[in-house]
């Protein structure tokens, strides 16, 4: 997600892609300037920015590129549903760190991608999505299965294209990867015409961009360097926020070094979960709104508080007027536009986290003590740890599941959530190592998000154990994604935590609207083992918390993919919670 001054730099209204031929070309794939089709010549792009896969599905207003992607150069992923495209899209760049691609038909197709699209904006994840176009002629007639993409996308993406001229085709997606996969990561879109992909063009390929008003800001200035070398000097209580930004730029190590260098804790967002290791004496856990009891009072109390890489949003900050109030406030974006929007700062530092370390670690030698402080917030994680109550002999309990397969996988596990109570379960209980393990919605919070980002994570790494955990209304959202599994041989293991109700909701139900469970609790559920059957994926069921270690070993054990549907109490809360409006250090549910 860029900033809106970014967004209009780059809008299709903005520039006659025809006439810019200021792009040097590669002379090396280009030197028999054939004439091809715009097909082709978008295949041979894609294959020039070097993209693995692509997740699609064909429609009339897009035969032709499938016509050309028949030939098999890159390897193509039917996904189920639009959404189920655009979401393992994002898992694949989450966990690869490249730009996913996704193609779509015109109207629904490009409709039901829409979605996905918002998911990856708001989450700051690369992605490239050709929407399907009616004919350049029948463009704004209402020709069948015509929709305004550039019109409906223009909020939710860092840019959008429209190819009117198929000379342009290199040069508009060359632009593309460089905008989705660059500054502050995000979608982009290009609206293909279906005439596009049959015109002939002996267009080469190209190299580099022309965007003079697109400037990303990597490198911190020296001045704010030193600025906060001095805050950190004079600090008492400092605490380090880990965001996303920290995941995106790889910057994981660093940071770890430097706070074990320098005795400083650490609270992360959501997103930021896999920062800094799980097991890290220093690490607080994930603040907000079910985050922990020692990351919450940390960000009360801390005299210095240095985000890195995360929105100040209101699932972390829900009272910003009560938000560490004691502080000296950093944060450190690579988009100018988050610094000052939610909490206001002291000092704002627009760079790459990785390089912001990078600074730290050579130019911050001294080695600072704050061992009472450190004492205190460590004391805080063991006096209120995430916990939970034994199972009952009935149901299971769910962070008792994830807390095992945490065990059993060794922390190394991709984890893929759906949205939801499991999602925080998932959170708080999965003992995360390293940046791209964690692949979840944040800034949307999207159901149906879980399964199809498991595909395309798993895809990125084929090698490497994924799990999703899902609850059973976002599994019935796009379990239809399942099929993916047997067909292109994907391990994936599905955790479905089922209570039979939407739980996040009717647990707000029961805390604010007067137990009033309005539409929250599902009359009647499908056999959920006779679905993953259909779908020629082995289903393992723990109806009892007897059967809950011994199944989920069978499980993950087994070689090939796996549902496992674990039952738990309708009635099971995520605890602690910051009600909305209140403030950090006002959480309930404690124990």
């Amino acid at each position: 997600m860029t900033s809106k001054k970014e967004s209009s730099i780059v809008s299709p209204d903005a520039m006659d892609y025809s006439k810019q031929t200021s792009l040097k070309v590669d002379s090396d794939l280009d030197a028999n300037n054939n004439f091809r089709s715009g097909s082709e010549l978008l295949v041979e792009a894609l294959l020039h920015e070097g993209v693995d896969f692509i997740f699609g599905y064909p429609g009339g207003a897009v035969l032709p590129l499938y016509d050309t992607f028949y030939d098999g150069k890159i390897k193509h992923i039917l996904a189920r549903h639009e959404q189920g495209a655009t979401h393992a899209a994002e898992g694949y760049a989450r966990v690869s760190g490249k730009t996913g691609v996704v193609v779509v038909t015109s109207g629904p197709g490009a409709t039901n991608a829409i979605t996905g699209i918002t998911d990856a904006y708001c989450d700051s994840l690369p992605l490239v999505v050709f929407t399907g176009q009616v004919a350049t002629p029948g463009i704004g007639k209402d020709a069948f299965q015509e929709a305004d993409l550039l019109s409906m996308t223009t909020p939710i993406t860092k840019a959008n294209f429209q190819v009117k001229n198929v000379n342009d085709i290199p040069r508009i997606i060359h632009e593309a990867f460089y905008l989705a996969n660059s500054g502050r990561k995000g979608p982009v879109v290009i609206d293909f015409p279906k005439d596009m992909g049959v015109l002939k063009t002996s267009a080469p390929l190209v190299n580099e961009v022309d965007l003079p008003a697109y400037n990303v800001i990597e490198n911190p200035k020296d001045k704010d360097i030193s600025q906060l070398i001095q805050y950190l000097e004079n600090a008492k209580q400092p605490l380090i926020l880990a965001g996303a930004g920290i995941n995106h730029s790889q910057s994981n190590e660093l940071l770890t070094q430097f706070v074990t260098k320098h005795q400083i804790p650490v609270a992360t967002t959501l997103l930021g979960l896999g920062a800094i290791p799980y097991d890290n004496p220093l690490f607080l856990g994930m603040g907000g709104m079910h985050g922990s009891y020692a990351s919450n009072m940390a960000l009360t109390e801390c005299d210095l508080l240095i985000n890195l890489g995360s929105r100040f949003d209101d699932r972390l900050a829900s009272n910003p007027n009560e938000f560490a109030p004691h502080a000296t406030v950093v944060h450190v974006d690579i988009d100018e536009s988050e610094i000052n929007k939610v909490i206001s700062t002291d000092l704002g530092i627009v760079a790459d986290c990785k390089k912001v370390l990078e600074a730290l670690s050579q130019k911050f030698t001294n080695k600072t003590s704050h061992e009472h402080w450190v004492n205190h917030c460590i004391e805080n994680k063991h006096k209120h740890p995430f916990k939970y109550k034994k199972a009952d002999a009935t149901f299971c309990k769910p962070q008792e599941a994830i807390e095992y397969i945490g065990k059993i996988t060794n922390g190394e596990a991709i984890v893929t959530t759906d949205v939801g109570q499991h999602q925080m379960w998932a959170a708080q209980f999965y003992p995360f190592k390293h940046h791209g393990q964690w692949v979840t919605s944040g800034g949307l919070g999207t159901m149906g998000f879980g399964i199809p980002s498991a595909i395309g994570a798993q895809l990125a790494e084929p090698d490497k154990t994924v799990i999703c955990f899902v609850g059973d209304g976002g599994f019935q959202m796009t379990n239809q994604e399942i099929a993916l599994l047997p067909e292109y041989g994907l391990n994936v293991k599905i955790v479905l935590i089922n209570n039979g109700t939407l739980g996040m909701v009717k647990q707000w139900q029961d805390k604010f609207f007067n137990h009033r469970f309005s539409h929250s609790v599902f009359n009647d559920q499908p056999d959920f083992m006779k679905m993953a059957e259909a779908y020629g994926v082995k289903g393992f069921l723990v109806d009892h918390p007897n059967k809950l270690t011994k199944t989920l070993d069978s499980a993950f054990n087994y070689s090939g993919p796996a549902l496992i549907e674990v039952r738990i109490s309708p009635t099971e809360p995520v605890n602690p919670m910051i009600p909305s409006g209140k403030a950090n250090h006002e959480m309930e549910g404690l124990e």
